[in-house]
């Protein structure tokens, strides 16, 4: 049976209530970057992949059809992703060259690398997401019968794969799991709030300092493709560099506070909790993941006509 609640979620959207949006990417944003990346083996390419797919997602909810689960019409979507043709790796291509091309890799990617994709992908949708035979029928567009028979193969070659790594798997998926970061680690972030609304904001409203802002003229058109909006007024421009765990505190239109706490860092990769209150409600908390150039976005409450939009970049490095 379809999630009720993510149903729910999708038919608020359709009736125009953005911020309903943010839930479902909130649910389901690691599970298509993890899907993305089991198959691609890039970590910038695999956030760029998840991001167009909800970007996609957005712009198909009224083709969307209750008949199937929000889940894997999402998944569906994710695999179809016209990003990726550049990227998978040739079926017939040969282990030992797949290895060639990422000298990082670990030995326990070397196993799921060394099977083709459409193998790697059903192992990954079966084994990985937990999805039904159904589900898996229903994401790869293929009959029930022939995912049952390839994901037969593909256990049989993944065993034969990692049968020489069984005595490292559990130390490599230990350290996979725990890489350690500096606590003292310096982060650069910066934060936009914008008000996104089809008319400009009244006179009045509290701008943003006047001057060019760049890095937003350059992401309006993905704002534009996200949330469907005519204007995007920017209202607040915050940059901090603070070591991994401080809180930075900033105020918000409408009487609001925004709090942003980098916690942690991986290669090049930012991960930060982001919480909008107002007095002693809570009305965002979300955890996100930010590189350089690839910006997190975060439906907010409504604000005057229109919706208030938190924009973060994120710079592990500074």
């Amino acid at each position: 049976m379809p999630d009720l609640d993510d149903l729910a979620l999708v038919e608020r959207c359709r009736s125009g209530d953005v911020t309903a949006f943010e839930p479902l990417v909130q649910k389901y944003r690691q599970r298509v970057y993890r899907l993305a990346f089991n198959v691609l083996r890039d970590t910038e390419e695999a956030w760029d992949v998840a991001q167009e797919a909800f970007i996609r997602a957005w712009e198909g909810l009224p083709s969307f059809r209750r008949q199937s689960a929000f889940y894997t019409w999402l998944f569906r979507i994710t695999m179809n992703e016209e990003q990726w043709d550049r990227e998978l790796i040739d079926s017939g291509e040969a282990p030992d060259a797949r290895a060639a091309r990422a000298e990082e890799r670990r030995r326990i990617e070397r196993a799921l690398d060394a099977l083709p994709e459409h193998h790697r992908a059903i192992i990954m949708l079966s084994d990985l997401e937990g999805l039904s035979y159904r589900e898996i029928a229903e994401v790869l567009g293929i009959p029930m019968g022939t995912v049952m028979s390839r994901l037969h193969h593909a256990r049989k070659r993944l065993r034969a794969a990692l049968r020489p790594l069984l005595g490292v798997v559990l130390a490599l998926l230990a350290l996979l799991g725990t890489t350690p970061v500096a606590a003292q680690q310096i982060v650069l972030f910066g934060t936009r709030v914008v008000l996104a609304s089809d008319t400009p904001p009244p006179p009045g409203m509290r701008l943003a300092p006047a001057g060019p802002d760049e890095r937003l003229q350059s992401f309006l058109p993905k704002l534009r493709q996200l949330f469907r909006y005519k204007e995007y007024t920017s209202l607040e421009r915050y940059r901090a560099e603070v070591p991994v765990g401080a809180t930075q505190r900033w105020p918000v239109p409408g009487d609001r506070q925004l709090e942003v706490t980098p916690e942690s860092v991986r290669g090049a990769t930012l991960k930060l909790n982001v919480r909008l209150t107002r007095g002693s409600l809570t009305e965002v908390t979300t955890n996100i993941q930010t590189q350089s150039g690839n910006p997190a976005v975060i439906g907010g409450p409504r604000y005057g006509d229109g919706t208030l939009i938190i924009i973060v970049w994120g710079h592990p490095n500074p």
